[in-house]
């Protein structure tokens, strides 16, 4: 007899509170958010490889980059979570209540991405400077796996049990443990709440598409690939975060209160379509593909600004150091006039004889006595 396929009505209407959060390796225990933030970066590095050795970056350079990015990235999201969210670690109203142990305690959850892309900049730089390649072109590279890491990482949410919306009835929504620490008061046990989790997920998993195919249409190069992103990401962001009910530090501008991480979503997307603008549309003279950075590169500025400061004395030295080399001092040129400098040590051959009377020929006019008075010319009668 064929089982009974299952219908509609048999299939799960919600999504169920995870079972398992990780699992133990002797004394350690190993939990289920570090390995989702393990994979992202993992996927992140692997993707931004692939992409960065394309545009012909030097051998193995991606490696002496994520050695600085990566650590920078967790101390930076690290230090924008406990800032962002001080009850915990210091007690409301900082009145020295909370557990200041629990700030190295990363497993536990607790990532922000503003201070983990922040640093993580920083961290990039330090990287490409010393492998000599441009910090632009490397972000560029980067930007979709970077979204592809967010996208794995917030599964780790899942594992903990945090960062849910609000209640819903839609089949998709979130089961939580009623026992569990961060179920909200109030709250009747079997109530569903919004996976934010998971839309944040979707969310940018659909943007790393739009990424490369944004990238592989318009070869977006000088950092706008990595803007791009940054406004992509805030404005998802800014609606997902509206439907999370956990504690957060309100703020309010405009007459409007809300999360911080609302306003830090919007004013990043400012920012990001300002920059992304200005590249597009302005007259950079770096629109090379290269991403190796050459030395000229950090004297261009200075070298341009003497040029404008000489009015084009630069391009006149250049000039007559080109006819120096053509006619070296005590040369003759051609079709000159016997005015021209020459060396002292070396009779000059374009000096004229003297006439029958002594006196230098010249071709265009009488020569001026020693007195410095123009010689008066002779009338004498011709024989």
């Amino acid at each position: 007899m064929i089982a009974a396929l299952p219908t509609l009505a048999a299939l799960p209407a919600s999504i169920p509170a995870p079972t398992w959060s990780g699992f133990g390796v002797g004394p350690l225990f190993i939990h289920a958010y570090a390995l989702c933030i393990l994979a992202g970066i993992i996927a992140a590095t692997l993707l931004t490889n692939v992409r960065w050795n394309r545009r012909g970056a030097p051998e193995g350079s991606i490696w002496d980059i994520a050695i600085w990015a990566i650590p920078f990235g967790i101390i930076g999201g690290r230090l924008y979570h406990v800032v962002s969210s001080p009850d915990l670690y210091f007690g409301p109203g900082f009145d020295g209540t909370g557990d200041l142990s629990l700030i190295p305690q990363i497993w536990r959850g607790g990532l922000g991405i503003w201070g983990a892309i922040v640093l993580g900049v920083v961290g990039a730089w330090i990287g490409c400077r010393r492998a000599g390649v441009k910090l632009p072109a490397f972000l560029d590279a980067a930007a979709p796996g970077v979204l592809l890491a967010q996208a794995l990482g917030r599964w780790g949410n899942y594992f903990n049990q945090e960062l849910f919306g609000g209640p819903t009835t839609q089949p998709w929504g979130l089961e939580v443990d009623p026992t569990n620490a961060n179920f909200p008061a109030g709250y009747p046990a079997g109530t569903l709440f919004h996976p934010t989790f998971l839309y944040e997920s979707l969310w940018n998993l659909v943007g790393v598409a739009i990424l490369l195919l944004l990238d592989r249409r318009f070869s977006l190069r000088r950092g706008r690939l990595f803007w791009l992103y940054a406004m992509y990401y805030t404005l998802g962001r800014v609606w997902i975060e509206l439907l999370r009910i956990d504690d957060a530090e309100q703020i309010t501008l405009f007459g409007i209160t809300t999360r911080l991480n609302v306003w830090t979503s919007i004013l990043v997307f400012v920012v990001a379509t300002i920059i992304f603008l200005v590249l597009t549309f302005s007259r950079s003279t770096d629109r090379s593909d290269s991403v190796l950075r050459q030395p000229e590169d950090e004297e261009a500025t200075a070298t341009n600004q003497e040029v404008e400061d000489g009015g084009g004395d630069l391009n006149a030295n250049d000039g007559k150091a080109d006819e120096d080399k053509r006619h070296p001092v005590g040369s003759t040129v051609a079709g000159s006039s016997a005015s021209t400098v020459h060396d002292a040590d070396t009779p000059s051959k374009s000096i004229p004889a003297p006439n029958a009377r002594g006196n230098l020929a010249d071709s265009q006019a009488d020569p001026d006595t020693s007195d410095g008075t123009a010689a008066a010319p002779d009338k004498s009668p011709r024989v």
